[in-house]
């Protein structure tokens, strides 16, 4: 991620000398603090005027700087806001840090410059209290109206036993009741138009229509869709709180339920960012196997949408066929792993076990099975004209629409984008390996169907050649951090038994740095960014996921359609209410 040459000299020529101050960071991005006053100016002028410009606002985190350890005998800021931008032209991230020193801090909002700010924003806002000026609708959005506190603050308890008790008294019962009552106006909706009253509707949250505990809120005019906005949360269960108290090692289960369709793809999402700050190179093999899993995964997760879409818009049949294919991929998962849904089993510098005998086999013959089958679903599915009918030209949103709210993976590529981390900056030696970027051209949620299907295709060429070229050699680094350690040495010297009790105990520990991994997974770009102080646990795990921003995008591409067209819009979005909440 070097090709961020010149910019430096660029801002400190537009800004002054004294405005930017460089960072080294594990993961080679070129990383820049600066004044938090400068932040809307200095992002206006990268996305914008600089040649080559970062178009995609990637990220936008806070961390608490309170308690972590000095440097240089003091803590110079109470807490940081991280900004993460991508540039398609020059194939690379950049990374603004602007320090904020009160205890609850205001910066400026930048939701005027990038749509998908908003949420962002609102998100910093929630977990940490930092409020942003400017901002059209600074309220919570995955925390209950009713919480106290903000929980990525440090002060605030990662545990249930730590908050006591819980107790439910009349004034809680009245102000909890309170709450669930809808008001338009605290929504920014309008009870009425000139000429219309308009009705209000809830989608959800127990609806089949929106898969997970979903609330959208519908403004509509008769039939049509005023405004739709999404009410998220529900499923908000600390995911980066709980990177805090666990150890580097014990938290990799826990990456395995954000996108809980992708499996062990979270698992490699965040042990690259681990192996990153640890300095550790995994062998070929462990390559391979990573990736072979990652498509095995991919499949099974497309295959979820591909059945439940189709469900959606009122076909009942392959949604049984398809998840009945997809308990072919766990078979497969089962023998390699010993789990099925949530194997967890990528480690810190390897896999859990060497690949067992047989499994080219078993690999072997999905390989053969499946094309049949997708050929079968193509008539079935994507030639059906009632399909066609629900899904061609509803939810169409353009290549920059997609870029301007955040929009990655498959939802990016039906617009005519050919954009794939794993072809563009590939990572676990995607680099190594023959395949195509599958695109559409209209950006609607039929190509959306188009891309996803003709992605299957793809992975089946990745696990033919991880099948065919899978490399002899270790399935663990032998880098002194890699947890666990390999077995069969913990029975011939001390060091290594002490190592593998320590590392699966307390948790290695990982040099101070910070790190940044992003892979193409399931639904889009998944990044974790990770922060360590050098102890046996991160002090700020920030996950990023791609069904967030793409969430955030539903009223912009609802309105004007019908409730029914909501549903091919939502089933077509192929999100996950964990990926979303975390």
């Amino acid at each position: 991620m070097n090709n961020n040459s010149g910019i430096l000299e660029q801002l400190k020529s537009r800004y002054g000398e004294d405005t930017f101050k460089p960072q080294t960071t594990k993961d080679e991005i070129l990383t820049l603090w600066l004044p938090v006053d400068h932040v809307p100016d200095v992002l206006k002028f990268l996305k914008h005027d600089l040649p080559q410009p970062f178009p995609l606002l990637f990220d936008l985190t806070a961390i608490d700087e309170r308690t972590r350890k000095p440097e240089n005998g003091h803590i110079p800021y109470s807490f940081t806001l991280i900004y993460h931008l991508f540039s398609f032209e020059r194939n690379t991230f950049i990374r603004l840090k602007a320090g904020l020193r009160e205890d609850f801090p205001k910066a400026p909002s930048i939701s005027g410059l990038w749509r998908n700010a908003n949420w962002y924003e609102r998100e910093v806002y929630d977990m940490f209290g930092i409020r942003f000026e400017g901002h059209p609708h600074l309220s919570r959005i995955l925390m209950p109206r009713t919480w106290v506190g903000h929980p990525l603050r440090k002060e605030h308890p990662a545990r249930a036993t730590e908050m006591g008790p819980f107790q439910l008294y009349d004034d809680k019962i009245d102000l909890e009741q309170s709450a669930l009552q809808f008001k338009p106006e605290e929504w920014g909706l309008a009870r009425q138009s000139e000429d219309s009253d308009f009705m209000f509707l809830n989608i959800g949250p127990q609806h089949p229509g929106t898969h997970g505990v979903l609330r959208i809120i519908l403004q509509l005019d008769g039939e049509d869709i005023v405004d739709a906005i999404p009410d998220i949360g529900f499923h908000h269960r600390g995911a980066e709180k709980m990177g805090e108290r666990q150890s580097w090692h014990t938290y990799i289960p826990y990456t395995d339920r954000v996108d809980y369709l992708g499996g062990v793809m979270n698992n490699l999402a965040y042990l690259q960012a681990v192996e990153k700050l640890a300095g550790i190179e995994v062998p070929e093999r462990v390559k391979y196997i990573r990736v072979m899993l990652c498509e095995l995964f991919r499949i099974a997760s497309h295959l979820v949408w591909y059945g439940t879409f189709a469900q959606d818009v009122g076909q009942l049949s392959p949604v049984f066929y398809m998840f009945t294919d997809r308990e072919k991929i766990f078979d497969i998962i089962e023998g390699i792993c010993g789990g099925r849904m949530h194997p967890n089993w990528f480690r810190i510098g390897g896999v859990a076990q060497d690949l067992p005998k047989g499994w080219e086999q078993l690999v072997q013959r999905f390989l053969d099975y499946f094309p049949k089958r997708l050929k079968e679903y193509d008539a079935m599915v994507m030639k059906n004209s009632l399909f066609k009918a629900r899904t061609v030209g509803i939810g169409i949103f353009t290549k920059e629409e997609a870029i301007e709210w955040g929009v990655t993976g498959p939802n990016l590529r039906a617009c005519g984008f050919e954009w794939d981390f794993r072809k563009t900056l590939p990572y676990s030696g995607y680099e190594l390996f023959d395949f195509e970027v599958p695109t559409a051209s209209n950006g609607d949620c039929y190509d959306r169907a188009v891309v996803r299907v003709a992605e299957m295709r793809q992975s089946l060429r990745i696990i033919e050649q991880c099948v065919k070229n899978m490399p002899a050699g270790p399935f663990k680094s032998d880098h002194p951090i890699t947890t666990p350690p390999v077995k069969q040495n913990t029975m011939h010297d001390i060091e290594t038994l002490i190592t593998h009790f320590l590392g699966v105990t307390w948790g290695p520990v990982i040099p101070p740095g910070e790190a940044m991994s992003c892979i193409e997974a399931t639904k889009g770009a998944n990044g974790y960014y990770l922060t360590s102080d050098g102890n046996t646990s991160p002090y700020r795990v920030r996950i990023r996921t791609p069904s967030f921003p793409h969430m955030q995008m539903l009223p912009y591409i609802s309105r004007g359609y019908t409730v029914a067209d909501l549903l091919s819009i939502l089933g077509a979005m192929d999100y996950v209410l964990a990926d979303i909440d975390r």
